[in-house]
């Protein structure tokens, strides 16, 4: 196993504070009253970060967990707009996000591969209080990050307070309330260059306006980006394909009419729509890939949220209610899974309706006993149309006739319905036996549903059996009835426990079990034989909940004098009955299963010292590993999958920064800021063709050992800031994605080429 060290940013000469160094701001700072406490609010010298990871308000360092926050100055500072930015500051993550809108979080070695089609994620990624995060094989939206309160990464399983989608852990994303008793502006414009000829540009803007004074305000957000590719399609003939347009805003009304009541109200969309991929094929050179036509991972999202607190003695009730629409679409050329013989692709639509409900009642902090409990309700409605479609003039060409659709060249669609739902009830409670220990437990206990109906307009043909063996004349056109498949049910408890002991004012320790589970998954092809071999398999009905149990001690501390910050926290890790993605081999058709266990045991740390003034250095990362355990021949022999394996993540990852900040006058202050990321290298998936043990999957491989390198010079003056930076020094083009199926050419997600460029920033 590799050592070395990960070190993540923090900003000092302008207060610009990372995640790690904020926590380590102040030593001699008084800890935040109960009043803080109950507001989310803290006094302009407490060095405490206030975190709602347990759905109250508590000090990052009081909770039981491991959790990297992530402040708006430090997001701004550093250029963070997407998730590649918050994983490269967060130990024991993995990002797989080979091109825009395909994002898949990996935490502490939960996954079997970076795609995971057809399963849920094993990160819940919350926007507020909607679950963001679905299933691979569909889009997820990188959301706009600018003016947002803070960004809180959890890592462990969450199911107590984020259900069935929070695995291995849970990302959230928390907007910024208007401020009832200040007019405010900021703004910030990026404009950068990659290679030669790519410009990337970002424009932030926000307003706020307290439209009666401590009782009524108005925040309003937007921004726009356009960003210009890297990436050539040799088959398009585009350069720089895979270009990404992406707006949006959000605006939130925030009503206080009485100390004890509040209404906040949000609505907010985004657009994000790429050109092209950036998936690539090395062996036709540097940042080149091909596909017949651009592959599209494209997203809208409106989102509609009212949230209701009050006040009462001694409790805080809210209730959260949040409707969303999301339009993604999904095209992408498939004909690598023919060789590339002839013209084959997808185009999958899916439009998403959400509501969620979240109803709880949280104590006041203070007393001997902390507690909340509450209610969440999910009703989801997925509407998938799948259309598979050649080109007129390659049916034309070899003499097949009787494709559908007004163009003929339809060979294939699938369209259903998917309704899903979840209710669960949910409670925690910390009881304090003294003011340096204090115990905490939870349970969570979830209904899940999921029904999938079959809509006219499916049909299969024999086009792929015509197309590879050179036959002609008409297709066999086979209509799919329509149908109601059996309903997908599953209930479960999550449970967690801990007991804290604070060994000092400044030292806290921890000891903690969280179980985790997903839902069931419905296979879309249940029952479905091959229309290439019939001998091969019959598509299953789908998979049961799989299962994990995490064990975690931790210790977040302040030494000497707060010059040196420190977060440790080791896990191990029992999943079972893995949900996994398996292909048919005839015809690569995903579906769904289960097989055997595996464990994942591993340290995390987080690290930063401030010496002296102006100066500090830190470091953060994980080392450990995750392997198949529990494997039976059978299990292997559908998955693909072997005993002792390694899954899908990094045994070493980590980065480091030095920083040095500065005093150009009495108004002018600056910072130098250089990083260093190193990420090990993992397999991409299985290492075997499912159906047939021992063979090697052409598919199969390691991504790329690499390290990053980042510098930034920044300076501020009263209201404004500058910041100049370059991204990837060395220009390093390693290899940090493989795409685990061969139905694409182009499989291998890259680094973002050397990029060079300016942060302009306004803050009224």
């Amino acid at each position: 196993m590799k050592h070395s060290l990960l070190l993540s940013s923090s900003l000092l000469g302008m207060a610009i504070a990372g995640p790690a160094y904020a926590q380590a701001a102040d030593p001699v700072a008084p800890p935040a009253t109960t009043e803080q406490l109950a507001t989310g609010t803290q006094a302009a010298n407490d060095g405490d970060i206030i975190v709602t990871a347990t759905r109250r308000n508590e000090r990052l360092r009081d909770v039981p967990l491991s959790i990297t926050a992530f402040s708006q100055s430090k997001l701004s500072a550093e250029g963070i707009v997407g998730y590649e930015g918050l994983a490269r500051e967060t130990p024991g993550i993995v990002i797989n996000k080979p091109t825009a809108n395909f994002n898949n979080f990996t935490a502490r070695g939960i996954a079997t591969n970076g795609y995971g089609a057809g399963l849920s994620s094993t990160v819940a990624i919350y926007l507020d209080e909607l679950p963001i995060s679905t299933t691979g094989n569909s889009t997820v939206i990188d959301p706009n990050l600018y003016d947002v309160e803070r960004v809180e990464f959890l890592r462990g399983p969450q199911g107590t307070l984020f259900g069935a989608g929070s695995l291995s852990g849970a990302l959230r994303i928390l907007t910024k309330s208007p401020n009832l008793g200040k007019f405010d502006v900021s703004g910030s414009a990026d404009i950068g260059l990659t290679g030669s000829d790519s410009v990337r540009q970002r424009y932030n803007a926000m307003v706020n306006v307290p439209l009666i004074d401590d009782v009524l305000g108005l925040r309003v957000v937007g921004f726009y980006r356009h960003e210009d590719g890297w990436v050539d399609n040799l088959d398009t003939g585009v350069h720089n394909a895979n270009t990404l347009k992406d707006y949006g805003g959000r605006a939130i009304l925030l009503f206080k009419p009485t100390d004890r009541l509040s209404a906040r109200f949000l609505a907010s969309y985004e657009n994000s729509d790429p050109a092209d991929s950036a998936l690539t094929t090395p062996r036709l050179g540097r940042n080149k890939r091909r596909s017949f036509r651009p592959d599209i991972y494209a997203g809208k999202l409106q989102n509609y949220n009212a949230t209701i607190d009050y006040q009462f003695d001694g409790a805080r009730l809210t209730s959260s209610s949040t409707y969303s629409h999301y339009q993604q679409d999904f095209i992408v050329d498939i004909s690598g899974a023919v060789g590339r013989a002839f013209p084959y692709g997808i185009e999958a639509t899916g439009p998403q309706k959400t509501f969620v409900q979240e109803t709880r009642l949280a104590s006041d902090p203070g007393g001997s006993f902390d507690w909340v409990i509450g209610g969440f309700y999910l009703d989801r409605t997925l509407d998938v149309t799948q259309i598979f479609r050649s080109t007129t003039a390659f049916l034309a060409s070899r003499g097949i006739t009787g494709g559908q659709g007004p163009t003929g060249d339809l060979v294939q669609s699938l369209v259903y319905r998917q309704k899903s739902h979840e209710l669960a009830g949910f409670g925690e409670v910390t009881y304090r036996f003294s003011d340096r220990f204090w115990a905490t437990g939870g349970i969570r206990y979830g209904r899940t549903d999921s029904q999938i109906e079959y809509l006219p307009g499916n049909f299969n043909s024999n086009f792929l059996t015509k197309a590879l063996f050179g036959q002609t004349g008409p297709l066999t056109v086979v209509q799919v009835p329509v149908s109601t498949q059996p309903k997908v049910k599953g209930s479960r408890p999550s449970f967690k426990g801990s007991l804290s002991f604070r060994a000092s004012d400044n030292v806290t320790t921890y000891a903690s079990v969280s179980t985790g589970y997903r839902a069931p998954v419905r296979n879309a092809n249940a029952g479905r034989p091959s229309v290439i071999s019939p001998n091969d398999l019959t598509i299953p009905a789908g998979a049961d909940s799989d299962k994990l149990i995490n064990y975690e001690v931790g210790l977040k501390g302040r030494f000497f004098g707060g010059k040196l910050m420190a977060n440790f926290a080791l896990y191990y890790i029992n999943w079972n009955d893995i949900q996994v993605q398996a292909n048919r081999v005839s015809d690569s058709v995903q579906f769904a299963t289960n097989i055997g266990g595996a464990r994942s045991r591993g340290l995390e740390f987080e690290i930063v010292a401030n010496p002296v003034n102006h100066l500090s250095f830190g470091a953060n990362g994980s080392i450990g590993g995750t392997k198949i355990t529990k494997l039976s021949a059978s299990e292997a022999a559908i998955s693909g999958a072997v005993l002792g394996g390694r899954l899908s993540a990094a045994n070493f990852q980590g980065s480091m920064f030095a920083q040095v900040g500065f005093d150009l006058s009495e108004a002018t202050s600056g910072y130098f800021n250089a990083t260093f990321q190193h990420v090990g290298s993992f397999p991409n998936n299985f290492p075997h063709v499912p159906g047939k043990p021992g063979v090697i999957a052409p598919t199969f491989g390691y991504t790329d050992s690499y390290e990053n390198i980042n510098f930034s010079l920044a300076l501020k003056r009263d209201k404004l800031s500058a910041t100049l930076y370059l991204e990837n020094v060395l220009d390093d083009h390693s290899i940090t994605y493989i795409h685990p199926e061969g139905f694409v050419d182009s499989r291998f997600g890259t680094l973002r080429p050397r990029t060079v460029g300016i942060r302009l920033g306004y803050n009224l």
